[in-house]
């Protein structure tokens, strides 16, 4: 898994043996030489298959170590320090290659995040429902949080929760079944309930729904 540590991604690299850009690319768990990590999520590599390094990579090893296998040009993040990696085929590493597009938006979605766990210290005194609700929301959320943010319903009191709640699509189906007893008790405490045809908030005693002129 990639940490969260995304300066690398403004970095760009060259490889001296082709001029090539160098393809941001997830480092392999133990490194082939002394079965210890890279000290890097990432790996900048040379995939240039015309590449001079990996072209005469294949006879070098076939001489001097009898098996086929050859050379990538390979710099790891924030140095420019040259190095090689062995690799076994052509194909190695062009199936981990990382779109920095895709990681900037996860390191977004992952900041938001923070920010809005951070927030439900004091989301329940100071009436934010924001926080609360983008984390119950948000799928890809720590459950546990996710869990504390639904507790925090209502505490908070706002009828503002419900239709973005309604909303939402639960993948966990445990979810959907207490945010929905957390809805009716929220109802209950503020004397409303919803419209059963528009699913607008009325008073609790009312007959008829001010919305859509339904008999209730």
């Amino acid at each position: 898994m990639l940490s969260r540590d995304y300066s690398f991604l403004d970095e760009e690299h060259t490889c001296p043996h082709c001029k090539t850009k160098l393809s941001c690319c997830e480092a392999p768990q133990f490194h082939v030489g002394d079965g210890l990590g890279w000290g890097s999520d990432v790996l900048f590599i040379c995939l240039n298959d015309d590449c001079p390094l990996f072209v005469r990579g294949w006879e070098q090893i076939e001489v001097q170590y009898g098996h086929r296998s050859s050379y990538r040009y390979m710099q790891l993040p924030g140095s420019t320090e040259s190095n090689v990696m062995m690799v076994g085929n052509e194909m190695a590493f062009k199936g981990s290659i990382i779109d920095p597009e895709v990681l900037r938006n996860q390191n977004a979605r992952f900041l938001k995040e923070k920010e809005a766990i951070t927030a439900l210290d004091t989301c329940v005194e100071e009436k934010n429902l924001e926080p609360v609700l983008y984390l119950l929301c948000d799928e890809a959320a720590d459950r546990d949080v996710r869990k504390r943010a639904m507790s925090m319903l209502l505490p908070i009191g706002d009828l503002a929760c419900i239709d973005p709640i309604r909303n939402h699509t639960f993948r966990d189906s445990s979810f959907e079944q207490e945010t929905n007893i957390i809805i009716s008790q929220l109802l209950q405490k503020s004397f409303k309930k919803e419209c059963p045809y528009c699913c607008e908030i009325i008073k609790a005693q009312a007959t008829k729904c001010m919305h859509c002129k339904a008999e209730v």
